[in-house]
């Protein structure tokens, strides 16, 4: 199965739970058990699993981002967007998640987030299945 889903973004930096979105993609594929690949094929932006019962999870992982990596320093790459870029590199573009029954095996608390680092935009998610 091969699917890419859009998500639009709508700030600077924001983490959006698309958990459910990548169930309904395999659901649709009628996909019941294997590995599913997520990649995000953009340089200012990533995707993570992490809390998604308790929304201070999200905000508390920006903010201490935003202090390792500030907005404001002496950055070379003339865009002004290397803690974009930054950012993106800590967390990282891709995940690994099995599939049994349909569902993503995550924990009872997990969600899979996309990352935003460089906002507002329209990205991509890449879903594949093994």
């Amino acid at each position: 199965m091969k699917r890419t889903i859009t998500v639009k973004t709508s700030s600077k930096t924001e983490f959006i739970d698309i958990t459910r979105d990548i169930e309904k993609a395999l659901r649709s594929e009628g996909v019941d058990d294997g590995i599913c690949m997520l990649f995000v094929p953009h340089t200012t932006a990533a995707i993570t699993i992490n809390e998604s019962a308790d929304p201070s999870v999200k905000s508390d992982i920006l903010m201490v981002l935003n202090k390792i990596v500030p907005w404001k320093e002496s950055y070379r790459h003339l865009e002004g967007n290397s803690p974009a870029h930054i950012k993106s590199s800590i967390i990282g573009p891709s995940e690994i998640i099995a599939v049994e029954g349909g569902r993503l095996k995550l924990g009872t608390w997990q969600g899979v987030f996309f990352c935003e680092f460089d906002g507002p935009r329209s990205r991509k998610v890449h879903i594949r299945l093994v």
